[in-house]
């Protein structure tokens, strides 16, 4: 593999290197008043403040790089409307029927909300609703995908159920056991669109800070101050939105997820035959495995997967050759293009695997955690946080919210998927074997 990796001395991902659309923004300067505030220009914040400002707030968005830096601009750009290890069934048992169906209804519209976004704003993002696969890698999981299917489709989504045939058709890799797709589901570049979210939320109003770090939010009459370098803005609410990235501003809130480094690739362009028979219809793919496989491409022909690896020294250069490597034999592919880039990011994982809101005072909430399913969740997360900015309490909105919940023994259990992969790659081999059968993790 003679490959030339392409990675930016300060860690730009490919969406950063090949999008339209850079526009530079200036750094807050000065004073001013606002009813909200928020730290971090990605998918949430550019959401809320979009939704915000179309309600007819004033609204400020302080990012401390530039928009789409964190984990919105280093994904590998799925649209998921689901969730990464809850069935409905499983909500509806852990949160109760009333607060289950509300979470699940939120879920259940939010690749509808992007898509409808892009629509109505006329965002150029290379964006493709064509849906979202999950093949299942053993017969066991395909049992648990037929029945994920079967939920949501009774709640009136579009999800279908597929043979092992159905998979290699839509796919081109033969060696499932079947799976399902959720047609809503799509792809799109998420640089692009975090970029779009952010022109629509100034045309209706709300004004983004780049190279604007908070330094501090402090609690006054009526509000709080948010103070940086070069300025300070004062809102009567203020949203943080900073997903695994704003550890300086609440030292509380990174003991309360556990940080999961997850690397992406891109290979170049393949050629037309090949491409023909790899996802002819642009899905976007991540199967069962708990080491699980993504791949999709974006409009240059690229192939992209990513995958989490036990890290170690020189891992941001050679996990992206592992996983380059275990790409080419999943897809059979001995002639796969060599790696044009590869990237890193940050995502914050709940214990429960589900989005949350955090109480951190009177109007002051962090919104975070979508472990995985971020250009969706935290796109609808935006649209019910502006509920809130206007006056909704945030009890009655459909996501979990509660004060920050430290996780026991914090310090060693961010370490534990790395230090359980090992043993989840074994699990996934026997379990396709058919030695064992596969237990829902929750």
């Amino acid at each position: 593999m003679n490959a030339l990796v392409r990675q930016d001395a300060h860690g730009a991902s490919l969406w950063h290197v090949v999008s339209r659309n850079r526009r530079d923004r200036l750094a807050l300067q000065g004073e001013f008043d606002v009813d909200l505030a928020i730290v971090g220009g990605g998918f949430s914040g550019l959401s809320t403040a979009l939704h915000a400002a179309e309600r007819g707030l004033s609204v400020a968005v302080l990012e401390a790089e530039i928009i789409a830096w964190g984990a919105t601009g280093r994904n590998a750009g799925f649209v998921v409307p689901n969730f990464a290890k809850m069935d409905p069934s499983d909500i509806i048992a852990y949160l109760g029927p009333e607060r289950g169906d509300r979470l699940i209804d939120f879920a259940a519209g939010s690749a509808d909300l992007v898509f409808g976004l892009i629509r109505r704003h006329g965002i150029e993002c290379d964006a493709l609703q064509n849906g979202w696969i999950q093949p299942a890698h053993s017969p066991a999981a395909f049992e648990k995908t037929r029945s994920r299917a079967e939920q949501w489709a009774q709640r009136g989504r579009p999800a279908v159920t597929l043979d092992s045939r159905a998979v290699t058709e839509l796919t081109g890799v033969r060696g499932y056991a079947g799976g399902w797709m959720d047609r809503s589901g799509g792809v799109l570049n998420p640089v692009e669109y975090a970029r779009g979210l952010a022109d629509a939320a100034e045309k209706a109003g709300a004004r983004i800070f780049e190279h604007t770090p908070v330094t501090s939010a402090d609690r006054e009459a009526g509000g709080w101050a948010l103070k940086t370098a070069s300025g300070l803005v004062r809102a009567e609410k203020v949203l943080i939105a900073t997903n695994a990235y704003g550890e300086a501003l609440n030292p509380m809130l990174p003991r309360t997820y556990v940080p999961l480094k997850v690397f992406q690739i891109a290979t170049a362009p393949l050629p037309r035959d090949i491409r023909t028979r790899l996802l002819p219809g642009g899905q976007g793919v991540g199967d069962t495995r708990r080491n699980l496989i993504t791949f999709r491409f974006d409009s240059a022909n690229r192939l992209i997967s990513g995958g989490m690896h036990i890290v170690g020294a020189g891992a941001d250069m050679r996990v992206p050759r592992t996983i380059w490597r275990r790409l080419a034999r999943h897809l059979d592919l001995p002639d796969l293009p060599p790696l044009a880039y590869s990237w890193s990011g940050m995502a914050a994982v709940e214990p429960d695997f589900l989005p949350h809101l955090v109480d951190l005072g009177p109007g002051l909430i962090a919104g975070r955690a979508c472990n995985g399913r971020g250009i969706a969740m935290t796109t609808a997360m935006g649209k019910v946080l502006a509920d809130w900015a206007v006056g909704t309490d945030a009890r009655d909105l459909p996501l979990p919210f509660a004060p920050p919940s430290p996780i026991p023994f914090h310090g060693l259990m961010r370490h534990a998927p790395n230090m359980l992969l090992a043993w989840s790659m074994l699990r996934d081999r026997l379990e396709q074997a058919g030695q064992v059968s596969p237990k829902v993790d929750r």
